[in-house]
């Protein structure tokens, strides 16, 4: 019944669609950065500096997000992040018109990333208020499933894209598909922000979103061991490009016939994350996602043929978006509205800090002892990060008992 209503909602359809074109875009991106850095120095340390660098512009701008978002319109926020990206990425064709230059990459990803993450600050606090509390995790399963979707025909079109065209114009197709987003986020009408808006610096914004989230055993154990998975997944998209390239000796075609494949993975979890989480409970289904994913993430790294590697990468995918959409979910229904930006920054900042650490000393690792011995060892890490929440708050088959928690409107934190 929520998901029969939400389609014949228009105005949630149409924010549907323009995140589903614009992740479209993204997954473009996603594939032609590392091609691209591969294609002009052959490093997959190179590749991690690369994803390293954007790691850390995420995180500058995570501590900026969450004021900006929780006090300034959230609509007229997204729109502007779409602009600056737009006019970011087109940046990287243009440079590559007078010959090709690595550097743009270290320029226009991080600063695009930063806008990115202010705009995935704004997207987590939108769906709150286009749906009820009660159709929140049935609006994140729809939006995570044609996300996947788009996953699906993204890498697809880029490993044929990239067979025609130099990987630095299929980023400037994505800087087209955040102009038409930001266009459509013009026509989408948001419920006014309930309680007052924030009139804290940024940094007062994130430590009230810190101390909400430390105040909380569940959303403070999740954060915690969410930094343990950024760390050890972070650079897992350059090990298996690099898997495919250089050990299978696969061109850019399969690079996104295989994500292409994997992104199906996330497909199935938008689809069936709802009924899972109610059937099922939290616990169960974060802490055996994360367990799932250990042992498919060993299996894709030493897959010795690209069919198995595609079909253990859609497991991995198919337990992250089961886990992602079950955390957001929770993060949006226990955290009141006026202070759903600083703490959505705050637990994305947290969590995903040690990321540019992790990137270039993984693929570092790899670079040395290839990626089968490295995707076994974080395979390893992620059974421990399982295992751990086996024996946590997380374990809980549900958190009703947190709203007794949530402070009442105005009151400080």
């Amino acid at each position: 019944m929520a998901a029969t209503a939400l389609r014949k909602d228009r105005n949630f359809l149409l924010f549907w669609v323009l995140q589903t074109v614009s992740v479209a875009g993204d997954s473009l991106t996603t594939l032609a950065v590392p091609v691209l850095v591969l294609q002009h120095t052959g490093s997959v340390f190179q590749m991690g500096l690369v994803t390293a660098t954007i790691g850390v512009a995420w995180l500058v701008s995570g501590v900026l997000s969450g004021s900006v978002v929780d006090r300034l319109d959230r609509r007229t926020v997204m729109i502007a992040c779409d602009v600056a990206r737009a006019a970011l990425y087109a940046l990287v064709p243009l440079v590559w018109l007078a010959a090709p230059h690595v550097w743009v990459l270290y320029v226009a990803m991080p600063l695009g990333a930063a806008a990115g993450m202010l705009y995935q600050v704004g997207y987590i606090t939108a769906v709150p208020a286009l749906v009820d509390r009660a159709q929140i995790t049935q609006a994140n399963g729809l939006l995570s499933a044609s996300f996947a979707a788009a996953g699906v025909t993204g890498p697809a079109i880029a490993g044929a894209l990239f067979t025609v065209l130099d990987p630095a114009w299929v980023i400037g197709i994505d800087a087209v598909t955040f102009g038409l987003s930001a266009v459509a986020m013009s026509f989408v009408k948001l419920r006014p922000r309930v309680g007052s808006p924030a009139h804290e610096s940024p940094i007062r914004g994130f430590v009230t979103g810190v101390r909400f989230l430390w105040r909380q055993p569940v959303l403070r154990t999740l954060t915690l061991l969410l930094c343990g998975v950024i760390f050890l997944t972070y650079a897992m998209d350059d090990l298996l490009i690099y898997r495919l390239r250089e050990d299978l000796g696969q061109g850019g075609g399969a690079v996104g016939a295989v994500f292409a494949i994997g992104a199906a993975g996330t497909i199935v979890a938008g689809s069936v994350v709802a009924v899972l989480r109610r059937r099922l409970g939290f616990g169960a289904c974060w802490i055996g996602a994360y367990a799932l994913t250990a042992v498919a993430l060993a299996g894709a790294g030493s897959a010795p043929v690209v069919p198995v590697l595609a079909g253990l990468l859609a497991v991995v995918m198919f337990c992250q978006g089961v886990a992602g959409t079950c955390s957001m979910s929770l993060r949006q229904e226990i955290t009141p509205d006026h202070l759903l930006g600083r703490v959505t920054s705050a637990f994305w900042t947290i969590h995903y800090l040690p990321g540019p650490l992790g990137a270039p000393l993984v693929t570092f690792a790899a670079s040395r002892f290839g990626v089968p011995a490295v995707t076994l060892v974080l395979a390893l890490g992620l059974g421990v990060i399982a295992l751990v929440a086996a024996f946590s708050p997380l374990r809980a088959r549900d958190f009703a008992a947190l709203e007794l928690d949530r402070p009442a409107h105005g009151e400080a934190l």
